[in-house]
Order: C-alpha cells, then structure tokens, then sequence
C-alpha cells in the first residue's frame, strides 16, 4: 500500500553536527541490525527511511554472504532484519535459514501487510517453522489513525495477517513464537508510557479483534528524513527538536541501542545505528561489513548527533522499545 502525498522527492533534512549530546562509547557487540533495501510495499509517513514501492536499492549477493560469516566470526546472537521491507528482498530466506542453523536469534521487522503481498503466501508459515521473532509496526489500535499514517486499508490487512500469525502460534503462550508490536506516535509528541498503552492495546485488539502478542514496543518518531520534512513543512521541526533537548534523560545513555548493535545499510557500510544510516553518518573503523571479520568495534566513540535525543529523551526509545518505565510529560496517545 503506497500513502499518496508524502515527502519522498524532497531534500531530506541533514544533520547539524554540532549537538551537545553526551559522548558514547560501544561496549560489547552483540547484534548486527542489517537493512537489506529500501523497497517497500507501503510508504508510511513517519518512515525515517523514505522507503516505497518504487525504491530500488538492495543488497547484493556478495555482501549479503557477509553475513553468516561476521555472525560467527563476532559470536553475534542477533541477527535484526530491516528496509523497507526486509521479506521482499530475494535472499531473505537464504539469510535466516544460515542464521538459524548458526543458533543465532532472527528479528524481521514486518510491516504486517507483507504477509498477503503476492507470492508472500507462505511467509508466516516461513517465519513460524524458523522460529523467527516478529516485530510488526501497528501504530494505533484505532483503523482511522493506522490508515491515516500508513495508507488505506492498512488497518484491515494488517489484522488479517495478525489472525494468521496468531494461528500459527505467534503471541500464543509457551509456543515460542514471539509477536511484538510497535507503536509510533502520530506527530510532534513523545510517546506515552509503555506499560499503560500496552494494557490499552491488549484490551482493544483482544475485545475487537481476537488479537493477542507478547509486548508493545513504544517508539519516539526521529526528526530525520521523511519525518523531518513532514515537519520542517508544517513550522514544528525545531520545536520538536527542542522538544527532545528538554526531556533528555541521562539514565538512558547507558541503555540505548547503539551501545551493543551495528547498522548495516544496503552497500555493506557499517553506522551506529539505523538513524545515522539514513544521515549517511558512517563509522570511521572498522568502515564495512567486511571489516568485522577481523576487528572488534568494543570501545569505539559512537557518532553522535541532535536527533541522538530522540532516544534518551523521557523514557528513551531504542529498537527494543522504551529503555525506562518512566511517565514523560506532554505524551501521545494512540
């Protein structure tokens, strides 16, 4: 599903380079967050990746045998799947079946409606026999508000697939299957407590839909790219900027993402993280995918920007969800 309007085909907004952001170092390697491409079957508003149906860019078979041998080579334990839509890329499956076989966990970061796309059939039953875990973006639980963000229609499809994945035993207890969900705000506004939107989730699609799933993922939307030039478009982007400033919160540095993870765009090259990927922000070393066959990155300064704040500001936000189960004022709700 393609949302018509949007701000694909402008400048994206760049980054400023002179934050007062706290200075980070890596500490232990232990997930490798890879984007495999930007096409995609939707094109979202919020998406800091500019990702759409009409997006070429995809990893090629030799970076993409990289892979497994950095997963072993690092005694990695994630393997983190990401695009635009990572399960149309044509070696998705290759990847998580080699990941597998090493005893390395696999996340797909699945957009839902993937799952009745044409020849994505048998995906769930894929992802279900792989014991892959799922982390599907549902930004409300409310049809008007998902279709506003994410197209029309995106509602009704994305609750068909949960049904599917539910029936292969995602969300269920003690399957093993997990299903995440994940939730981004609809604007300029930190997101609400974790905690207490799960419970409104949980209450809504169980009583609505019959949906059930293992935890809410509660995002902060970053002031980079398509977002960015949502907002520089309406007047808010730097007052969401400063929105971010005012609500850092030091416990957070020593949560947040980049501390433990490596982003791997499309070409192979390495970022601290999947924002800094979208700003072009690359490491200094080791530089490529390649490189991590033989150097550890343990200890190196991680690049910091302003929209670094994005994820310690409240109760933080990484791709794991919030970092701290803290109340932030002036929150969205869904």
């Amino acid at each position: 599903m393609r949302r018509s309007g949007g701000f694909q085909g402008q400048e994206p907004v760049q980054a400023r380079l002179n934050t007062p952001f706290p200075a980070l170092r890596r500490g232990r390697l232990d997930t490798l967050q890879v984007n495999l491409g930007y096409r995609c079957n939707q094109s979202c508003s919020h998406c800091h990746v500019n990702a759409g149906p009409n997006r070429s860019e995809s990893m090629d078979a030799a970076t993409l045998a990289l892979i497994p041998r950095v997963l072993e080579a690092r005694g990695l334990s994630c393997l983190d799947l990401t695009g635009g839509a990572p399960e149309l890329h044509p070696g998705f499956r290759d990847l998580v079946r080699q990941a597998r076989r090493l005893g390395v966990a696999v996340i797909d970061r699945c957009n839902l409606t993937i799952l009745s796309e044409p020849g994505q059939e048998d995906l769930a039953s894929f992802l279900a026999g792989q014991t892959v875990r799922v982390v599907a973006s549902l930004p409300c639980y409310l049809e008007a508000n998902v279709d506003r963000q994410r197209g029309r229609g995106v509602f009704a499809r994305s609750i068909t697939a949960l049904h599917t994945l539910n029936r292969l035993g995602y969300g269920q207890q003690g399957s093993g299957l997990v299903l995440d969900l994940v939730f981004n705000p609809q604007g300029p506004v930190l997101p609400p407590a974790q905690e207490a939107l799960e419970a409104d989730y949980r209450l809504a699609l169980g009583r609505d839909h019959g949906v059930v799933f293992n935890r809410l993922l509660v995002l902060a939307n970053m002031p980079i790219q398509r977002f960015a030039s949502f907002l520089q478009a309406s007047g808010e982007l730097e007052a969401y900027r400063q929105l971010l400033r005012d609500h850092h919160r030091e416990a957070n540095l020593a949560r947040v993402m980049c501390r433990s993870l490596i982003s791997v765009d499309w070409q192979g090259r390495l970022h601290d993280c999947d924002f800094n990927q979208q700003l072009g922000l690359g490491l200094a070393a080791p530089r490529h995918l390649r490189d991590l066959l033989l150097e550890d990155p343990e200890g190196q300064p991680i690049r910091v920007d302003d929209h670094c704040f994005g994820c310690t500001a409240g109760a933080g936000s990484s791709c794991g969800g919030a970092l701290e189960p803290a109340v932030t004022p002036l929150e969205a709700a869904c």
